[in-house]
C-alpha cells in the first residue's frame, strides 16, 4: 500500500494545483481579480451576514388576509352566479369566515343550493363534495359557504412556499449575494441579506404585495355616496395616488399582473416623466385588448395594492400586448416598481415581526477572530504533532494538514457556500480532527515495529490496518453533517456544509498526501529505524 505508484503522484499534484488556482482569488485584491484572464477563477469565499454585515428580517405571511381575500371573491362569485340563473337574492355578505346569503324566493333555495355547490370554489379530491368550499342551507331561505378546513391549511402552506419563491426572485434582481432565505414555523420567513445594509430599502421591496390589476372606471357611479359607505354592488371605492379623489371601479379585474411576461423602468418620450413599461403574455394580450375594444372612450384604473396609480381614457383599442405606467415616480421608485412586477405578486401581505442589522464594522470583528482562532488552533496543532512524532513525520502532517485547509477553501469558492461564524467553528473542528488520522496510522506504526515488524512492513500495516477505522470514523461525522444539513437552518447548515467538506478532504491529504510524502522519503532516505519510536 506504500508503493509509490506514479497515478497517486499525479493526484496529489494536480489537486493541489486546482486547489490553489480556485482558492487564490481570495488572497489577491478586487483589482487584480478582476484583471485576471477569462478562463482564471474569480470567485472567492461568500461570507455570510455575520461576517460581512447586513440585514435580517423576520416575516410573517398574513394567512389571515389571505381568507379575507378569497372570501370577498367567492362572494363575486356567489352575485355573477345567482344574478346568470335568475335567482333573487339578499343580504349577501361576508360574516364570522364565512359568505352567507338569502335567497329571497323559498322555491329557488334548493336550485341556489345546487348552482353554488357545483361551481363555487376549486375542485378538491378526497373532501366531501369534492371542492375547497363547503356549501349549507339553513332556515330561512339562508345559505352559507364556508372553507373546508383541510383545504385552506393547504392554501396557506401553498401561499408561504409561494411567498418564499417571490422574496428569492426579488432578492436576486437586487444583486444580493447568496441571500439565506429559510421558513420558520407555519408561516414565518426568516431573511438574511448579507452586505444588504439598509433594512428599509429591503422592506420596502420585500413588504409590498405588488398586485397589479387593471379595472374599469364607474363613472356613473356616486363617488360621495360610495365614501358614505353606499358602494353599489360589484363595486369598490380605491383611493389614487394621483390627488384626484378616490374612484368608483369594477370589483372584477380586466387583466392582473400574473399576465405580465416583462416589466421595465423607463422614460416617457414627451414628458420625460420616469415611467414602468410592461408587455402582457398572450392571455394577457387578448382580454386586455378586448376590454379596450369594448370601451372606447371610458377610464380604467390601474390598481397596485388597493392603490389607483394610473387612470387613463382609453382613446383607442389597445390590442399591442404593451403598456406604460405613468404616476409620480421617480427613477428610483420606477425601477422598483419594475424589479417587483418582474418577480410576482404575494399571494397576500407580509408583515414584520422583528428586523436587525449588522454593521459592516462588527462583521469585519467577526471575520479578525475566525482568523485568530483559525490560526490559534492550526499552531495547537503544529506543537501537538512535532512533540509527538517529531519534525518528519509532524510535519508531513502539517504540510497535509495546509493542503487540507486550501482544499476546503477552493471547494467553498467554487460551490460559492455562504461561510458563516459556524463555518469558521466547523473549519476549525476540521483542522483539529483531521489530524487524527495521522495519529491512528503513526501508532500502528509503532505497534507494528514494537511487534518485530521491519520499517516498510510497519509503514505498510500503518496505513493498511488503520484505513478501516479511519472510514468509519469520518462515516460517522459525515452521517451527522448530512442530518444536521438537512433538519437544520442557517448557521447550522452553514456548520454542517463546511464539516462535510472538511470529511472529504480530510481523508484524502490525511491518508493519501501524507501517504505519497512518506513513500518519497523512505526511497531517497533508506532508513534504518522509524523516527517515531
Amino acid at each position: 500500500m506504500l508503493t509509490l505508484s506514479r497515478w497517486k503522484v499525479v493526484l496529489v499534484l494536480l489537486s493541489v494545483l486546482v486547489s490553489l488556482v480556485f482558492a487564490l482569488p481570495n488572497a489577491l485584491p478586487k483589482d487584480v481579480r478582476d484583471s485576471l484572464p477569462g478562463f482564471m477563477p474569480k470567485q472567492t469565499l461568500n461570507l455570510g451576514l455575520d461576517l460581512q454585515g447586513g440585514s435580517y428580517l423576520l416575516l410573517e405571511v398574513d394567512t389571515e388576509a389571505l381568507r379575507v381575500e378569497r372570501l370577498n371573491n367567492i362572494m363575486e362569485d356567489v352575485r355573477t352566479l345567482l344574478r346568470q340563473e335568475q335567482i333573487v337574492f339578499s343580504e349577501l355578505a361576508v360574516v364570522g369566515g364565512r359568505v352567507t346569503v338569502r335567497v329571497v324566493d323559498p322555491a329557488q333555495t334548493a336550485a341556489a343550493t345546487r348552482v353554488l355547490r357545483e361551481n363555487v370554489g376549486t375542485p378538491l379530491q378526497g373532501v366531501v363534495g369534492g371542492r375547497d368550499i363547503r356549501v349549507t342551507a339553513g332556515d330561512g331561505q339562508r345559505i352559507s359557504m364556508e372553507f373546508v378546513p383541510e383545504a385552506f391549511d393547504a392554501e396557506a402552506a401553498r401561499a408561504v412556499e409561494q411567498s418564499i419563491e417571490i422574496i428569492r426572485r426579488r432578492i436576486d434582481e437586487l444583486g444580493t449575494r447568496e441571500p439565506t432565505i429559510v421558513r420558520q414555523g407555519t408561516n414565518r420567513v426568516v431573511v438574511a441579506a448579507p452586505g444588504e445594509s439598509d433594512p428599509e430599502r429591503l422592506k420596502s421591496v420585500l413588504g409590498q404585495t405588488a398586485k397589479l390589476t387593471f379595472h374599469m372606471v364607474d363613472e356613473s357611479a356616486d363617488v360621495a355616496a360610495a365614501m358614505a359607505g353606499r358602494v353599489p354592488p360589484g363595486k369598490m371605492l380605491l383611493p389614487s395616488e394621483e390627488g384626484q379623489g378616490p374612484l368608483v371601479v369594477d370589483r372584477r379585474s380586466l387583466v392582473t399582473g400574473e399576465m405580465l411576461t416583462d416589466a421595465q423602468a423607463g422614460f416617457d418620450p414627451q414628458t420625460a416623466q420616469p415611467t414602468v413599461n410592461f408587455r402582457f403574455n398572450g392571455q394577457g394580450t387578448r382580454r386586455f385588448g378586448d376590454a379596450t375594444s369594448r370601451n372606447v372612450g371610458r377610464r380604467f384604473a390601474i390598481v397596485l395594492d388597493n392603490k389607483i396609480i394610473s387612470a387613463p381614457s382609453i382613446n383607442e383599442p389597445i390590442t399591442g400586448g404593451s403598456g406604460q405606467i405613468s404616476g409620480s415616480f421617480t427613477p428610483e421608485t420606477a425601477n422598483e416598481l419594475a424589479v417587483l412586477l418582474r418577480a410576482g405578486a404575494l399571494p397576500t401581505r407580509l408583515n414584520v415581526e422583528e428586523q436587525r442589522t449588522v454593521g459592516a464594522e462588527l462583521g469585519a470583528d467577526a471575520v479578525a477572530a475566525g482568523q485568530l482562532s483559525a490560526i490559534g488552533a492550526f499552531v495547537l496543532v503544529l506543537a501537538f504533532m512535532v512533540v509527538s512524532y517529531g519534525w518528519l513525520f509532524g510535519g508531513v502532517a502539517i504540510v497535509a494538514l495546509l493542503v487540507n485547509g486550501l482544499m476546503i477553501v477552493a471547494a467553498m469558492s467554487v460551490t460559492q457556500a455562504t461561510l458563516t461564524l459556524p463555518g469558521i467553528a466547523g473549519l476549525i473542528l476540521t483542522l483539529a480532527v483531521a489530524v487524527d488520522a495521522n495519529v491512528l496510522i503513526y501508532e500502528r506504526m509503532r505497534d507494528e515495529v514494537r511487534a518485530g515488524r521491519t520499517i516498510i512492513t510497519a509503514m505498510d500495516a500503518g496505513f493498511g490496518r488503520a484505513m478501516l477505522t479511519i472510514f468509519d470514523a469520518n462515516i460517522t461525522n459525515l452521517g451527522a453533517a448530512v442530518i444536521m444539513f438537512g433538519l437544520g437552518a442557517g448557521p447550522v447548515k452553514g456548520f454542517a456544509w463546511t464539516l462535510s467538506i472538511g470529511v472529504f478532504t480530510s481523508v484524502f491529504t490525511a491518508v493519501l498526501i501524507t501517504q505519497v510524502l512518506l513513500a518519497v522519503w523512505l526511497r531517497v532516505a533508506r532508513p534504518k529505524t522509524l523516527p517515531i519510536v
